[in-house]
């Protein structure tokens, strides 16, 4: 009952809960950290829409989502075999963890436009590396 209700509630947040959870399930190590990348810019813009249309909730939402998604990529590197690239990337994550938080006090949404635009250039080289 509790899944029915949740589904009349708001069936396009259920469907792409439902998505989400299938495509992590089949997604390998590289796979995965690309769906956690599409998974943030999707927040990040989101959380500017909210934030233009003054929808403080669904702004709080998303960037809970982002800053979420951001401690799971920090966290999944390996600083071992990954070096100086895990280490620039992990001053990244938390560079863009805290512009997305001080933007969350405020109502601009282009820091969330522009945190979304830099994470989607990485987002496309690994799409490029997995490819290759």
């Amino acid at each position: 009952m509790a899944y029915a209700s949740a589904l009349a509630r708001n069936p396009y947040a259920t469907y792409r809960q439902i998505d989400a959870v299938g495509r992590t399930a089949e997604a390998d190590g590289p796979g995965l950290v690309q769906l956690l990348y599409e998974e943030l810019v999707a927040a990040l813009r989101a959380a500017a829409w909210a934030a233009d249309n003054q929808q403080f909730a669904k702004k709080g939402e998303r960037v809970t989502r982002a800053t979420a998604i951001l401690f799971a990529l920090e966290a999944g590197l390996d600083f071992d075999k990954g070096g100086d690239v895990a280490t620039t990337l992990a001053g990244f994550y938390g560079g863009v963890r805290r512009a997305i938080i001080n933007a969350s006090i405020g109502s601009e949404s282009a820091p969330f436009r522009e945190a979304a635009d830099s994470l989607s250039e990485i987002a496309a080289a690994w799409q490029i590396a997995r490819a290759a």
